[in-house]
């Protein structure tokens, strides 16, 4: 199979070449690009996603030997969420390599979070099933680069912490609230309010829901700790 110019560019950027091209052609196939004879990424991200646990696990082992399983959730959290992938992917330009429907690709699929995270899991998936664990694991490793020792000690997700320090008190869970959504369909922007039972509240913005109420759940925080 021969390759178009983009993806022979991602492979130069992976440090990378295929023996067979066809993993790589499915991996960067999204989901509204699949047809009969066109098999889009999906099983490959499931699989990706399991590589790179895997790799993230043994990694933070060897990095931190005293570290309770305790201590290493939260990080190794951290290095496989869907943000982190998207992170990577974009380091690497993945975005321009992906095949879209028009529909995705008019709403900017390029450059979202969820989608680009999806795609790095399965590229993963591809150079493992193309040349075996420990060239995908060498891949891995250079391309999270120092993430695996300065992600932070105590990694847990914002909303995580803030639920605990509301159950600590007895308090219910927090609530989260979106108060507006702004922007063009393909690039929106959301506005989440959190708010605990004994009044306090935070507001923050940014370009995902999830990202808002993690980034309002970090301010909350920040306030009532303070």
């Amino acid at each position: 199979m021969k390759l178009s110019a983009e993806l022979k560019a991602l492979e130069t950027r992976l440090g990378h070449k295929f023996a067979r091209p066809e993993l790589l052609v499915r991996a960067v196939t999204h989901s509204s690009m699949s047809s009969a004879t066109r098999q889009d990424n999906q099983r490959l991200e499931f699989l990706g996603d399991r590589v790179l646990g895997l790799v993230m696990s043994e990694a933070l082992l060897e990095h931190d030997k005293s570290a309770s399983e305790g201590q290493l959730a939260p990080r190794f959290n951290a290095l496989v969420r869907k943000e982190a992938c998207a992170e990577v992917a974009r380091e690497i330009d993945l975005g321009a390599a992906l095949k879209l429907g028009r529909s995705e690709m008019m709403s900017g699929g390029r450059r979202k979070q969820a989608l680009l995270g999806d795609a790095m899991e399965a590229i993963l998936a591809a150079v493992y099933r193309d040349a075996g664990f420990e060239v995908a694991k060498a891949l891995i490793l250079r391309l999270w680069g120092n993430r695996v020792t300065t992600v932070e000690a105590d990694a847990r997700d914002p909303k995580t912490s803030l639920q605990e320090w509301a159950q600590a008190r007895k308090l219910p869970p927090p609530s989260y609230e979106l108060v507006r959504r702004s922007g063009p369909d393909h690039a929106p922007v959301f506005t989440i309010a959190v708010k605990l039972q004994n009044g306090a509240v935070a507001e923050a913005t940014d370009s995902s829901k999830r990202k808002a109420e993690q980034a309002a759940a970090k301010m909350l925080l920040a306030q009532v700790s303070g």
